[in-house]
């Protein structure tokens, strides 16, 4: 299995080196990136390239990771399709409308199975259990979630290129599209009406650190490319808060709420369906699930995880790469995401940003008539 990234940073150094372990059979026969501050993930032996379409002609890869910031994605998946190699790519696909539309009509033409997508909370452990319980909780009417991040993880949003909308599409985008998609999952639609508030009043300079321990804080999580070092001063133009409506094809409704500023972090779902409801927590591990008559249906406690299991996005990152291992080597048909998934729920995370820059309500009923015109969902 020979595999070449794009981009060598800290999250597709952990995700190659997860494949790695197990895949026993992938060898990293190149890379690009200007600037390879986690090489030594995948093994500081592996070849460089300067440009992207030489690394793919000259190496011939069974597997293109695409790890690069956001707003590179596109270029280098066209590529990677051009060359006829298998890809898979990190959230957020794209960062544009209009580069969802162009991917799209590319993706008519090579088919969607040709590229795999990183998100990763539809493989965890809460999304497994919850699936085997939704068709108990009937008709899901109504939804409440939130993704709440530390100081430290805010700060590096706001100090990392992230901090900048044309590298990264928003923070709506780069953080909350795996947000976005389970709940799509969850409903089994996608929102056709989105409203959206929100701004940065956190990481402003009053609010900057007078203590060296907050400073410290502020520093713990490092940033390499085009990254600056005030995360309070900072030129960024991505939101530290925001609240958003979604109205659902189906009928359903979702409040969302996204803070960069949580010293107490949690990331929290509770979905109400017609005869019962789950609520849960990826961060502080927990999923419950109950009946209408007060029956507890599931009850699910994730804090006892060890080892590996434990790790980064709730253990999801292994769960995530063995499937993705069983599907390279043929043992199963499909994936529990795919790349159309993940450009609906970008598009969806586009809206909402547009909602809350211009004050209105965005209808997405024309936006899904174009992106459906494909004929990606068969």
């Amino acid at each position: 299995m020979r595999v070449v990234t794009a981009g060598i940073g800290l999250r597709a150094g952990n995700v190659l080196s997860i494949l790695r372990n197990a895949m026993p059979e992938v060898e990293f026969v190149g890379y690009y990136d200007p600037q390879p501050a986690y090489l030594s993930m995948i093994g500081e032996d592996t070849p460089r390239f300067d440009d992207v379409a030489e690394m793919l002609a000259d190496t011939q890869p069974d597997l293109f990771f695409v790890g690069s910031p956001n707003s590179f994605h596109l270029e280098h998946i066209k590529l990677g399709l051009a060359a006829g190699v298998r890809i898979f790519t990190e959230k957020p696909v794209v960062t544009t409308k209009a580069d969802t539309m162009e991917l799209a009509a590319l993706l008519a033409q090579h088919g969607t199975d040709q590229v795999m997508v990183g998100l990763v909370l539809r493989y965890s452990q809460h999304m497994v259990d919850l699936r085997a319980v939704l068709d108990r909780l009937g008709p899901v009417v109504s939804l409440e979630a939130n993704e709440h991040i530390g100081p430290y993880h805010g700060a590096f949003f706001m100090r990392d290129w992230r901090r900048m909308v044309k590298w990264s599409g928003g923070f709506m985008l780069e953080k909350c599209c795996h947000d976005i998609d389970i709940y799509n999952m969850v409903t089994g639609s996608r929102p056709d009406r989105v409203a959206s508030f929100g701004g940065r009043k956190s990481f402003v300079p009053e609010f900057a650190p007078t203590s060296n321990t907050e400073n410290e804080i502020m520093h713990r999580k490092p940033s390499v490319w085009e990254s600056v070092e005030d995360p309070f001063h900072s030129d960024g133009d991505i939101i530290d808060y925001q609240t958003a409506i979604l109205h659902y094809e189906t009928g359903a409704s979702l409040a969302f709420h996204t803070n960069l500023n949580v010293p107490d972090e949690h990331r929290r779902f509770c979905v109400i369906g017609a005869r019962g409801m789950a609520e849960g927590d990826f961060m502080r591990g927990y999923l419950k699930a109950t009946a209408r008559d007060g029956t507890v249906i599931a009850e699910h406690d994730y804090t006892q995880m060890e080892g590996a299991r434990a790790s980064a996005h709730y253990g999801a990152d292994h769960m995530m790469i063995d499937d993705i291992a069983a599907f390279l080597r043929g043992e199963a048909d499909s994936l529990p995401v795919g790349v159309v998934d993940a450009l609906e729920a970008g598009l969806a995370a586009m809206a909402l940003d547009e909602a809350r820059i211009n004050g209105t309500m965005v209808d997405l009923t024309e936006t899904w008539a174009e992106f459906d015109s494909f004929g990606l969902r068969g």
